[in-house]
């Protein structure tokens, strides 16, 4: 069985489309979908109810990125554990069954898919997704040391095998960036992290200039314990400067030179609030 855990509160339309995409799915497995929700009042519980979900709900203040995910496997049957989203949705009907594909081999831990931007959304958001995901699978293992691109995982698009994932729980002392960490546990432990691009999800965020500061401000709090847990801050630094170069670069490519000033000063704001994050977390350390 597949027991796909999503976290929902105030899901709205997009819960929907997400609850559609999963019963859309062409799968061999029999499929459960477990909602733990954390206060919602837009009818989100009677949505999920509707669809044949099992929802568990909680108040708004016990909601914790890891801890809420970690409550919604102990509610699962599953022995393959997908994680996703309210507000993102399969792409097409072969998303689950690829996804879940190489979780045959013990040697691999989980799997993680692609993530696309929603038609409407801008074009640093497009590149961005493209960026992190992009159309290569990839296998990841841990190499003399582990940094940001070894731990890439995301549970926006993930499946986990049951078995590992009750040696390796997500974490719940961390704000953000849970399933880095776990990712870079897991490849400590000698396993494997498949990416395959061929399970697709649309996902993006319109966050503002103040939001995105705050999600990567954020990021940056919880990265020695997830992306930088091997890595130093001056590689953080040479990452985000050398990423708004290639998006530049990307816009005047492909003649999008209007979105120039607004790419320019959201990768500055996204740059200073991770520096800032991490700086941060080692004065409170």
């Amino acid at each position: 069985m597949i027991s796909v855990i999503i976290p929902v509160k105030n899901g709205g339309a997009d819960l929907r489309r997400c609850l559609d995409g999963i019963a859309a799915q062409e799968v061999a497995d029999e499929v459960e979908v477990v909602v733990v929700d954390s206060g919602s009042t837009d009818g989100s519980v009677d949505v999920a109810r509707a669809a044949g979900a099992r929802v568990h709900e909680i108040p708004p203040q016990e909601f914790n990125h890891g801890a809420t995910r970690n409550l919604g496997v102990s509610l699962a049957r599953g022995d393959v554990l997908v994680f996703t989203s309210q507000d993102a949705h399969a792409e097409d009907g072969d998303w689950l069954a690829s996804l879940t594909r190489s979780l045959g081999d013990p040697g691999v831990a989980g799997a993680y898919g692609r993530q696309i931007a929603h038609e409407d959304a801008s074009p640093s958001e497009h590149f961005f997704l493209d960026f992190l995901y992009g159309p290569a699978a990839r296998v990841q293992r841990a190499g003399a040391r582990i940094g940001p691109e070894d731990t890439l995982f995301s549970n926006v698009n993930a499946a986990i095998r049951r078995d590992v994932f009750e040696r390796f729980p997500f974490v719940d002392d961390i704000i953000m960036s849970e399933d880095q960490e776990w990712s870079a546990r897991v490849l400590k432990a000698g396993y494997a992290l498949h990416y395959e691009p061929r399970a697709v999800v649309r996902h993006s965020h319109p966050y503002t200039l103040r939001q995105a500061f705050r999600r990567f401000y954020d990021s940056g709090l919880s990265a020695r314990q997830s992306y930088l847990v091997e890595s130093s801050v001056a590689d953080l630094v040479r990452l985000h400067v050398a990423y708004p170069f290639r998006e530049i670069a990307w816009l005047v490519r492909t003649r999008q030179l209007r979105w120039l000033p607004r790419a320019i000063a959201y990768q500055a704001v996204k740059g200073a609030g991770v520096v800032l994050g991490v700086l941060m977390s080692y004065r409170a350390s």
